[in-house]
């Protein structure tokens, strides 16, 4: 459903990869989709040099105008590795389907040989000698790393500024945010500087971002892309693309059982490149919204929202209002004591420092000092509350296939700002408040994809949380790529900067 702002900016925007700009203005290489850039390189139609090239003069371009890639490594040892991967497909040795491509790593993971600073000053001179799990999947799925994607400190709040690095700022309007923690990988995914992008997903990394951007992100279920440790603990990494297609080829890289992950998901992660169309006749949707007048939204949201329910319609589903109430109060209660028992317990240490404490953000010391603040039986509690709410949320899959609910409660706010103090004239009691709407899907522990939605009549995009059942990774992608057929945002709507 396409309203008249959109129907203006769709006139003066490219409306397919390659088409309608001259290459001495955009590569038609970087407007490429991953999955037919991948393509071409296997067929040798480009090089891994030339693909390699192309896109570091595109970062070197429009990198400086939001600031979403950092940490580069040396152009001259790109080239030979590129190089490197061009000798291996003169000898017939395809990798994988990230042969030849430029990737930068979320600057919350290792990835060996580039700093790890987590945009922390404190960590400013740490340099990764191993590659975390998924990271190495992508480079041996073909991938060369070029460098980080920048994140807030410690990757707190779903707005991307610290004091290494400076701000990450929006595609669509440089005055803006483009959201956190992988609001570099979003705004570099939306610049079309990286073909695809890893991130994370604690309250909505994955999903803020993203619906700022105008592109697809999936934050898989607990498990699917392992981690350590026999609790599964909120964050999880996922995928971020221009299209489902991409996510989805980036999610069978990534996910997969491990033997260090004790509750690994025990299925081939090739299922992920199987064909994506499937017909929907029939699918019942439900609508979360705002839980009945719960939350505070900004203006213009909820509408924007509705406005995919055409979409969805169009496609065979129908979208109706939740009649269930959800027990949505316990769960932000719930949310709060995960957030500060695992974030808390992670840093504790450089609280105890009074060096390292000088220098750790606000925000941090709020979860550090609510972790010193718990007791066994406020964990007896959390762990108590999130079965209460996996239970709750399991019904509502007795009425319904899917759930949809806003991927922000605000649009892209002002840079300069910390976080929003109020929405709507509601203040915002924590720095994370005006997010609630990704906590309690986080504690669930869906899978959950974030879908384009279009834009205010300001040109800032905003996204909708599309939410499976429990390890429905699969239906999940197949019904978002019918949406996505249907509205093709990413490739409508492309950042002014691109025009």
């Amino acid at each position: 459903m396409v309203n008249e702002v959109d129907r203006q900016q769709e006139d003066s925007v490219a409306v397919a990869p390659g088409a309608g700009l001259p290459a001495s203005q955009i590569p038609d290489l970087v407007l490429l989709d991953a999955v037919e850039l991948s393509w071409l390189i296997r067929r040798r139609e480009v090089s891994c040099v030339e693909v390699l090239e192309t896109y570091l003069a595109h970062i070197d371009r429009f990198n400086p105008a939001v600031n979403a890639i950092v940490s580069r490594a040396d152009e001259a040892k790109l080239i030979d590795q590129a190089q490197q991967r061009d000798r291996e497909l003169d000898r017939g040795d395809h990798v994988g389907w990230m042969h030849g491509f430029p990737i930068a790593v979320k600057d919350l993971a290792d990835a060996d040989g580039f700093p790890t600073t987590k945009g922390s000053p404190i960590f400013a001179e740490t340099i990764a000698t191993t590659d975390e799990l998924h990271v190495r999947r992508m480079r041996e799925a073909g991938a060369i790393i070029i460098g980080k994607t920048n994140v807030p400190e410690f990757g707190l709040g779903s707005h991307t500024f610290n004091s290494v690095f400076g701000t990450t700022l929006n595609a669509y309007d440089t005055t803006r945010s483009a959201g956190g923690s992988s609001g570099g990988a979003a705004a570099a995914l939306a610049l079309r500087m990286l073909p695809v992008a890893d991130g994370s997903d604690f309250m909505g990394s994955l999903r803020n971002p993203a619906a700022w951007g105008n592109i697809v992100s999936l934050r898989p279920s607990f498990g699917r892309i392992p981690s350590e440790g026999f609790i599964s603990g909120p964050s999880v990494a996922g995928p971020m693309g221009r299209t489902v297609r991409d996510a989805a080829m980036l999610l069978s890289t990534m996910a997969g059982p491990d033997a260090g992950a004790p509750l690994s998901i025990e299925q081939d992660p090739e299922l992920f490149t199987g064909s994506l169309e499937r017909g929907f006749e029939g699918t019942r949707i439900g609508w979360i919204g705002d839980f009945d007048g719960y939350l505070a939204t900004e203006p213009g949201v909820l509408a924007r929202c509705a406005d995919s329910f055409a979409s969805f319609a169009e496609i065979g589903c129908s979208v109706e209002p939740v009649a269930q109430r959800l027990p949505v109060e316990q769960a932000w209660e719930t949310f709060l004591l995960w957030r500060s028992w695992t974030v808390g317990r992670n840093y504790a240490d450089l609280h105890a420092d009074p060096a390292t404490r000088a220098l750790l953000k606000p925000e941090l010391i709020f979860e550090i000092e609510g972790y010193q603040r718990l007791t066994a039986a406020d964990i007896s509690r959390a762990l108590d509350g999130r079965d209460a709410w996996y239970a709750a949320v399991s019904r509502l899959f007795d009425d319904y296939d899917f759930l949809l609910a806003p991927s922000a409660q605000v649009f892209p706010f002002d840079a300069d700002q910390r976080w929003p103090r109020q929405i709507d004239g509601h203040p915002m009691d924590t720095y994370h408040r005006w997010m609630e709407t990704v906590a309690p899907w986080t504690l669930s522990g869906l899978p959950i994809a974030n879908l384009p939605v279009g834009f205010n009549d300001a040109g800032l995009p905003m996204g909708v949380q599309l939410i499976g059942p429990n390890h429905a990774e699969w239906p999940l992608l197949q019904l978002a790529h019918a949406y996505e057929r249907a509205t093709d945002w990413t490739h409508r709507v492309l950042p002014p900067l691109l025009r």
